[in-house]
């Protein structure tokens, strides 16, 4: 599956902002799909993810209460919803899709990859 993701963008502190992961080539069907993000200097890390069958989601705590991810089948994408953005969420956002749950939500248990998009929070 090719997945393709938008939406970046520069926002003040306190801001909204959505990406968009779509799927191409595959449809999700029973796929995990998450977003990561990394910040220059620093190691890929988790922020969310949400089964596609079932809809359960997960969030990583510097990010519950402010992001919401979410799906629509009909369009075969997944959304990252991000309010009250701060300056340490300055990232490149990448939105990922397993096959398999690998017992963690560590990037390595995750088979397909988008290209990423930059988030710049200024404060």
């Amino acid at each position: 599956v090719q997945l393709q993701a938008s939406g970046g963008g520069l926002v003040q502190a306190g801001g909204s902002l959505r990406l968009s992961c779509a799927a191409a080539g595959r449809t999700f069907s029973t796929y995990l799909v998450g977003w990561f993000r990394q910040a220059p200097g620093k190691e890929r890390e988790f922020v969310a993810v949400i089964w596609w069958s079932g809809g359960s989601t997960t969030y990583a705590d510097s990010v519950k209460g402010r992001f919401t991810i979410s799906s629509d089948s009909a369009k075969n994408t997944v959304y990252l919803q991000m309010n009250s953005l701060k300056p340490e969420d300055t990232a490149v956002y990448y939105c990922a899709a397993a096959r398999y749950f690998s017992g963690s939500y560590s990037p390595q248990g995750f088979d397909y990859w988008g290209q990423g998009t930059l988030v710049t929070v200024s404060s």
